[in-house]
């Protein structure tokens, strides 16, 4: 009997490690993540179509490599000139990242990948001008709205 209570508290003490250790894998909200786009993006896009990019830069957090440069990660046109009725900007946002062969859920802040020339008047009213394309290779940051917990 008492080797059962001391198997079942040495069970209990692993299992609270264990935890303990997922916990320290998880990415704060505000952290930032360097990209790089792997495809090519058009502000007449529609939105909602997908991107690929990688991370530019380690993601480090408390001393300890959580994400490692070259890790896919994938974004989505969350805005565009594609509907000629909605005359908006192009902005991205990143919504998954590949960890360990799955790809896990982020949220992030919206991304507006420089703009086209404005006239005046399209400043003015909010029009912008031309179309934009973001080319492979170009680099963005986007902050995690959310934790990530990997």
């Amino acid at each position: 009997m008492i080797q059962n209570k001391f198997i079942l508290l040495i069970f209990t003490c692993c299992t609270c490690i264990s935890g303990a250790a997922l916990n320290a894998a998880t990415i704060p909200a505000g952290t930032v993540l360097d990209v790089k786009t792997a495809s090519s993006i058009s502000s007449q896009d529609p939105a909602g179509r997908s991107f690929a990019a990688q991370l530019d830069q380690d993601v480090v957090v408390k001393g300890q490599v959580l994400l490692k440069a070259k890790t896919q990660a994938f974004g989505k046109i969350k805005s565009s000139r594609a509907n000629p009725r909605k005359n908006e900007p192009l902005t991205l946002e990143l919504t998954a990242i590949s960890v360990n062969g799955r790809n896990v859920s982020v949220k992030t802040n919206a991304v507006q990948p420089g703009s086209p020339p404005r006239t005046g008047r399209q400043a003015r009213y909010g029009h912008t001008a031309g179309t934009l394309t973001v080319t492979p290779g170009t680099k963005m940051q986007f902050q995690l709205a959310a934790p990530l917990s990997l």
